[in-house]
């Protein structure tokens, strides 16, 4: 079993390696970490290149945390559960994609490939967490904002909904504060005042 925890944890950070900004980015001839914020998320690729070229980032992200999940459900679900197994593979996707080793450890922030791993592992987290974003974004305009707190909400619902399970919800509290981390220096820009809004829908 420790075995195939191991190879679900090297195979879902590799993945997690796969970042859709940059792969979406380099097709163009460009890098999106020159440009804005320099993070190579989902939010920066739209400052920089306008959502309309976005569908491939968020396939590629989406794509990725979901098969590193499923990777995770069957190898340990003989052991762990499918659900036990798709949250190891989630909680090792996510380091992938924030701190990819060969993109220089520069990566996304987690909120995109964070929302469907949620969705595997437990839908009713997923549309918790889609639920404050949406609701935080379209009153603040701030995306960095209904990320934070999607993220808190994140760890706190998988806290909740599975307290009888201690490895689903260490994986889901790791994720949410993996997440909320990543966006440190946006929390800062918000106390200060100085964060910069996004339109998520701009051609």
């Amino acid at each position: 079993m420790y075995f195939l925890i191991a190879v679900t944890i090297i195979i879902s950070y590799l993945l997690g390696n796969l970042n859709g900004a940059i792969c979406a980015s380099k097709a163009m001839g460009d890098d999106v970490r020159t440009h804005g914020s320099g993070n190579a998320g989902l939010t920066n690729f739209i400052r920089s290149y306008g959502a309309g070229r976005s569908l491939v980032v968020i396939l590629i992200d989406a794509g990725k945390a979901i098969i590193a999940c499923v990777i995770g459900g069957l190898l340990l679900r003989s052991y762990l559960g499918f659900q036990t197994g798709a949250a190891i593979g989630g909680a090792a996707v996510m380091p992938g994609h924030v701190l990819p080793v060969f993109l220089n450890f520069r990566g996304g922030k987690g909120i995109l490939s964070g929302f469907f791993v949620a969705l595997t592992v437990d839908y009713r987290v997923a549309l918790l967490i889609l639920g404050v974003f949406a609701a935080v974004y379209f009153i603040s305009g701030y995306v960095s904002l209904g990320s934070v707190l999607a993220a808190i909400a994140f760890g706190v619902s998988f806290a909740v909904f599975h307290s009888d399970n201690w490895v689903v919800m260490f994986c889901g509290i790791f994720m949410g504060l993996l997440a909320t981390f990543m966006h440190r220096q946006n929390i800062v820009r918000l106390l200060k005042g100085q964060e910069q809004k996004t339109n998520l829908f701009k051609k």
